[in-house]
């Protein structure tokens, strides 16, 4: 596939190398000369210029995109670039930086296919690193939904249990279930819960203690959206 991106600083340049590095064609805008010399050094094609002009992305070959990434540090350069890509029937990806315009331009970008939020992914790294290995971040969904993987550890209270029969709080729901040899997959009713078993739950942060207590015991250890 082809892409363009705009912006080869720290979250574009790092998408390109992983993008490359799958057989991709990756083709970078950069408004700074130091940045875009660091991109060329790394055998990248890069276009000098305002990722949000027309005449910049068509240089960049937008044209011919399979996808499109806005990922600078400037929201209204990512916005403006992503309406133009949209129009050149690219799927488009919309950086932001401040979470609390999120819900703003979920709403009001029709045209934006994706909106990600760097420091959020971020953030679950170290979440995890903090937690250890019982209980693991998998996504933040929106600013009150988690997807986390939990294990089932030797004091978990529904151990020995069959999954239809834990009641989960009503603000969570399974999503995968995985044996400790395997990988996970959509649950079954019928499977029953053995130390080292690994669950998949989408949850409210408000009740993930009470998930976490229940699937994987150990009362001490603190719920992944206190981090």
């Amino acid at each position: 596939m082809r892409f363009v991106i705009i912006g080869a600083g720290r979250v574009g340049l790092r998408t390109a190398r992983v993008l490359s590095a799958e057989g991709h064609e990756v083709v970078l805008v950069e408004r700074d000369a130091d940045m875009a010399d660091r991109a060329r050094t790394e055998g990248y094609e890069v276009v000098e210029g305002d990722g949000s002009r027309e005449s910049v992305l068509e240089e960049a070959g937008i044209d011919d995109a399979d996808a499109f990434g806005a990922l600078t540090s400037d929201l209204n350069t990512n916005f403006a670039a992503c309406m133009i890509a949209k129009h050149y029937g690219c799927r488009t990806i919309l950086r932001i930086d401040e979470d609390y315009r999120e819900d703003i331009y979920r709403k009001y970008a029709d045209e934006v296919d994706e909106i990600v939020y760097p420091e959020r992914l971020g953030a679950i790294g170290a979440k995890n690193a903090l937690l250890g290995g019982d209980i693991r971040a998998i996504a933040d969904i929106a600013q009150n939904l988690q997807v986390v993987e939990l294990t089932v550890q030797p004091d978990s209270p529904m151990k020995g249990y069959t999954i239809s029969e834990i009641s989960l709080p009503a603000d969570a729901t399974f999503l995968a279930f995985g044996k400790n040899d395997r990988p996970l997959a959509i649950p079954s009713s019928d499977e029953s819960l053995e130390e080292g078993d690994r669950l998949a739950v989408l949850a409210d942060f408000e009740v993930l203690d009470d998930v976490r207590q229940l699937i994987v015991g150990n009362a001490k250890r603190a719920a992944a959206g206190g981090i």
